[in-house]
C-alpha cells in the first residue's frame, strides 16, 4: 500500500514537471513570436525639408553613423553647436554624419524663421553639418521622422521620450537606431565618441 501511494506521488510530480516546462516553452515561444512582430524599421525611409527649403532624403546617409539632435537658439544648452561643430568636423570624412532640427517645443526657446535659425549658427558657430526646417519633435504634432525614433514598435530599440533640447539619437550605419543620449550629454563625451570610431 505504502509503496502504490510513493509510486502514484512520484507519476504526480512528474506529470506536473512536464505541464511546467511545456507551460515555460509555450510562453518562451510566445515571446520569441510577440519580438519578431516588432517592425523593426531604418532611417532610410524618411525625407524631410532642411533649412534652405530642399528636400533632404536620409536614404543618401546609407553606409554612414548619424547623430539626430534636436536644437535651439535660446537655450542653456545652446553651446552644445560648439562641440556638436567639433565633432562634425573631426570624424566627417570618416562615414559620420550630424543632422540638426531645430524645434521650438521647450521654453519656446527656438522662436525664429529658418533664415534666422541659420544666420544665428552660422554666425555664431560656423555651422556647416545638415541643418533641418524646424519641426516638433513631441506632442500631437510630432514629426513622422521623431515618432519614428521614440517609438520602439518602430525602431525596434526603446521608447523613449525627447525630454529637451539637444537630446540626441545615434543611428548606425545600417540605419538602425542604435542609442539615445539625454540633452546633457555632450556631443564630445567619450560614450558618442567612442560610438563614432567603433
Amino acid at each position: 500500500m505504502k509503496k502504490a501511494l510513493i509510486l502514484a506521488l512520484t507519476i504526480t510530480l512528474f506529470s506536473c514537471k512536464n505541464e511546467k516546462k511545456e507551460v515555460l516553452e509555450t510562453a518562451q515561444n510566445t515571446e520569441f513570436t510577440s519580438n519578431t512582430m516588432t517592425t523593426k524599421s531604418t532611417i532610410y525611409s524618411f525625407k524631410v525639408e532642411d533649412i534652405n527649403g530642399q528636400t533632404f532624403d536620409f536614404e543618401t546617409l546609407k553606409g554612414k553613423k548619424i547623430l539626430i539632435v534636436n536644437t535651439a537658439s535660446k537655450c542653456g544648452l545652446t553651446p552644445q553647436y560648439e562641440q556638436l561643430q567639433q565633432v562634425y568636423d573631426e570624424y566627417k570624412n570618416d562615414n559620420f554624419v550630424i543632422v540638426g532640427f531645430p524645434a521650438n517645443n521647450f521654453g519656446a526657446q527656438e522662436p525664429g524663421t529658418e533664415s534666422e535659425i541659420a544666420t544665428f549658427c552660422q554666425k555664431n558657430y560656423g555651422v556647416t553639418f545638415p541643418m533641418m526646417s524646424k519641426i516638433s519633435v513631441k506632442g500631437e504634432d510630432m514629426h513622422p521622422l521623431y515618432t519614428f525614433l521614440t517609438n520602439k514598435s518602430a525602431n525596434g530599440l526603446q521608447d523613449s521620450e525627447v525630454e529637451w533640447n539637444f537630446q540626441k539619437y545615434l543611428i548606425g550605419e545600417e540605419g538602425y537606431l542604435e542609442k539615445v543620449l539625454s540633452p546633457r550629454v555632450l556631443p564630445t563625451d567619450d560614450e558618442i565618441v567612442s560610438w563614432i570610431k567603433s
